[in-house]
């Protein structure tokens, strides 16, 4: 709600501020220096595997997969997780993934040829909506696009974007009905999942896990639209916890067969990516198998991308060409 009104007094901009630092001293400074285990001086996160909704793994005492990025000092506080002596923390990240499940389960025409061809897909996006070639796409289009790209798989309406992306209501409206002129089948998919859930009262991933929603055929109109968004999303969302599992357990069953336990250690699962504790002269040769792993876990319509760094600490990490 603040952030809505950010414009309107300058005392909102302190308020914020004082909530990043007290959050960060509270969630953070103090609580993590309490939580390092005698034995052996390290950190260690609880995963549950039954704490969402969509699938995915969530991590508690302490939550990592939540420490802060987006900000300057945040980043600074990731710089305190280092790799021990004579090994790397090496960080696989799958590259918009959610987008390119979208592509695979909407079928949608124009978003697979865009993922196939490896272009940018919010340049892309951009491109479409504005009608500019891709090479006039400027940062603030991008922005607009990536908002978009985002936004309408997890039920923004007009009022949402007009203040994520800074434009009219009446611009918006603009943007969302052009989206979905070009992206015709995402717009496709939203119906038919909706209609799915009503139907059947749940939906699914692509492995099958499914999704009871309850509410989908509630009298109450904002229960209703809520589970409408549910079914919309959580293939998507379901589907990438499904591959990252499935990521997981294939390159734990490789370093098991192949390496010994104190060559290499997965370290944290956070959303699309896997950190792992790599022994230094191990790191390039065990990068290009893990990211070959991981891009093939399953076929797709589009190929699935990883992106490799590394460094010895979280924040200051380099990219390898792998």
């Amino acid at each position: 709600e603040l952030e809505k009104i950010r414009e309107e007094h300058p005392i909102i901009d302190l308020i914020l501020q004082y909530r990043e630092l007290q959050k960060l001293k509270t969630t953070y400074i103090e609580p993590f220096p309490q939580l390092v285990s005698p034995k052996d001086s390290r950190l260690h996160t609880t995963y549950n595997q039954t704490g969402t909704s969509t699938g995915r793994l969530s991590s508690e005492n302490p939550n990592l997969q939540n420490v802060p990025i987006k900000t300057e000092l945040g980043q600074e506080f990731r710089k305190a997780f280092i790799a021990e002596n004579g090994f790397q923390l090496v960080s696989f990240d799958y590259s918009q993934l959610e987008l390119r499940i979208v592509a695979h389960i909407a079928k949608d025409k124009k978003m697979i040829e865009i993922f196939r061809r490896g272009e940018d897909i919010h340049t892309a996006t951009a491109a479409e909506i504005f009608e500019v070639a891709p090479d006039q796409v400027t940062t603030e289009m991008r922005r607009q696009a990536k908002t978009l790209n985002f936004g309408i798989i997890y039920g923004m309406g007009p009022m949402g974007f007009s203040r994520s992306a800074r434009v009219s209501t009446l611009r918006a409206r603009e943007f969302i009905t052009k989206y979905f002129a070009d992206f015709y089948g995402v717009a496709k998919y939203m119906e038919e999942m909706k209609t799915k859930a009503h139907q059947n009262g749940y939906v699914e991933t692509i492995f099958g896990r499914r999704r009871q929603l309850l509410d989908i055929q509630s009298t109450m109109p904002q229960l209703q639209a809520q589970a409408e968004r549910a079914a919309i999303n959580h293939p998507v969302q379901g589907t990438e916890a499904d591959l990252m599992k499935l990521a997981m357990a294939k390159v734990y069953n490789y370093i098991h067969a192949n390496l010994k336990d104190d060559e290499v250690r997965l370290l944290l699962q956070v959303h699309d990516e896997l950190v792992f504790e790599i022994k230094t002269d191990l790191v390039q040769e065990l990068a290009p198998r893990f990211k070959q792993i991981m891009e093939s876990v399953h076929q797709l319509d589009v190929p699935l991308i990883i992106d490799v760094k590394y460094g010895q600490n979280w924040q200051e990490m380099r990219r390898i060409r792998v």
